[in-house]
C-alpha cells in the first residue's frame, strides 16, 4: 500500500533537513527561503496534511517526552545526543523520564499522554505487557517505541537485530579458539534478557558446541550485579576461556572480577560485552563489544515521530539498525577498532 509522501521523502526533495520540513509543516517560524522549498516538494509529491493531527497542534506542547529504564545508563545518554539536536531543530524541548524498568511506572506515563504535558514520546519499554498495548491503542499522542514489539503493534517501531549480535559476538569468540563461552544476561523475563539467551543458544548450535547450563548466570544490566553473577560463573565453572555479556555495564563487572581474581584478560579470558557504549574505549583492557546502533536508533526514533506529528494517519512504520562487532583488546590482546 502506498502510504504517500513522508517528511523524510519531502526533505529528500526539498534538499533540507527532517526538522526543517516539520518546523513548516507544523506551522512554526523558519526562513522563508526554506519554507518556499518545503512547500513546493510537499506539492509536488502530493502530500496532504492530516486535518485532526492539525487540531490538535492548536494544543501543542512543544515538549517530546523520552521515558528510559536508567537515565544513567550510557546507551540511553548516547540517543539523548541524537534525539535532542533533532527535536530541538523542529522546535521541540526534550523531556526526559526515568521508569527504573518500572511497569506500572511506563503505564501511567502512557496514559499521562492524554493530558497533553508532551506533543508524542519515544519510550524504551524492556517488557511490553498487554496493558502497554492496549495504551500503545488508546494514546491520545504519537509514540515511537525503541526496541522489539510483538508483531502486528500498529505503533512505530525501531529496533536492533541482538540476535545477530550475539551470534557476531560468540563467531568472534569462537575464531579465536575459544571453547568454553560463558554467558552472563539480564533478567528473562526483558525483551533484551530473552533475546540474548536464545542468540546465545542459537550461536552455539550453528557452531557445533554444546549448551552447558553451567556456564551461564543471569543477573541484571548493571555493573555491580555483572561482579557478582561472574564470581559465581566462574566459581561453577573455572575452566570457562571466554566471556559474553549481555551489556557493557555487565561486562566491566565481569572485569573487576576477573581483575580480582588475577584471570589475565584476554590471555586466560575473552571477554566481550554488547551496546559498545563510551566506557568500551575505557575500560582496561578495552572491550570488544557489540554496538547495537545506539545513537541511529535514537535518531531514527526522533525522525519517526516528527514524520507521525506530520502525518497522523499513515500506516505504522519499522526501522531496524544493524549490529556490528567492534574488536579491541579484551578478545584479542591488541586495539583493532
Amino acid at each position: 500500500m502506498n502510504e504517500g509522501p513522508t517528511i523524510t521523502t519531502i526533505a529528500q526533495h526539498a534538499g533540507v533537513s527532517i526538522a526543517s520540513v516539520s518546523r513548516v509543516l507544523n506551522g512554526l517560524p523558519t526562513r522563508a527561503e526554506t519554507e518556499r522549498r518545503v512547500m513546493s516538494s510537499a506539492r509536488e509529491l502530493g502530500y496532504v496534511p492530516n486535518s485532526m493531527a492539525r487540531s490538535l497542534k492548536s494544543r501543542r506542547s512543544n515538549q517530546i517526552g523520552f521515558a528510559m529504564a536508567d537515565i544513567g545508563n550510557p546507551v540511553y545518554l548516547a540517543m539523548i545526543r541524537e534525539i535532542q539536536p533533532v527535536l530541538k531543530e523542529a522546535g521541540y524541548r526534550l523531556v526526559l523520564h526515568s521508569t527504573n524498568v518500572d511497569a506500572a511506572d511506563e503505564i501511567s506515563v502512557l496514559r499521562g499522554l492524554g493530558e497533553r504535558y508532551v506533543d508524542g514520546l519515544i519510550m524504551i519499554p524492556l517488557r511490553v505487557t498487554d496493558e502497554h498495548l492496549k495504551m500503545f491503542a488508546a494514546a491520545r499522542a504519537p509514540i515511537v517505541i525503541i526496541g522489539s514489539v510483538p508483531e502486528g503493534t500498529r505503533v512505530d517501531n525501531v529496533r536492533t537485530d541482538s540476535r545477530l549480535g550475539v551470534r557476531l559476538a560468540v563467531e568472534h569468540l569462537h575464531g579465536l579458539g575459544r571453547r568454553r563461552i560463558g554467558f552472563v544476561n539480564g533478567p528473562l523475563d526483558t525483551i533484551p534478557g530473552a533475546a540474548r539467551s536464545a542468540a546465545y543458544t542459537e550461536a552455539l548450535a550453528a557452531l557445533g558446541l554444546p549448551y552447558d547450563p553451567g556456564l551461564v548466570q543471569v543477573g541484571d544490566f548493571y555493573r555491580p550485579e555483572g561482579a557478582r553473577a561472574t564470581a559465581r560463573l566462574i566459581e561453577r565453572a573455572p575452566d570457562l576461556d571466554a566471556l559474553l555479556c549481555a551489556n557493557d555495564l555487565i561486562a566491566l563487572g565481569a572485569l573487576d572480577v576477573l581483575r580480582r581474581e588475577r584471570r589475565r584478560v584476554p590471555e586466560d579470558v575473552a571477554v566481550a560485552g554488547m551496546d559498545d557504549t563510551d566506557l568500551a574505549t575505557v575500560a582496561w583492557p578495552p572491550l570488544t563489544s557489540v554496538s547495537l546502533g545506539s545513537a541511529e536508533r535514537g535518531r531514527a526514533a526522533a525522525e519517526l515521530l516528527l514524520d507521525r506529528l506530520a502525518r497522523g494517519d499513515r500506516a505504522p512504520r519499522a526501522v531496524t539498525v544493524e549490529p556490528r562487532l567492534v574488536i579491541r583488546a579484551s578478545t584479542t590482546g591488541e586495539e583493532n577498532s
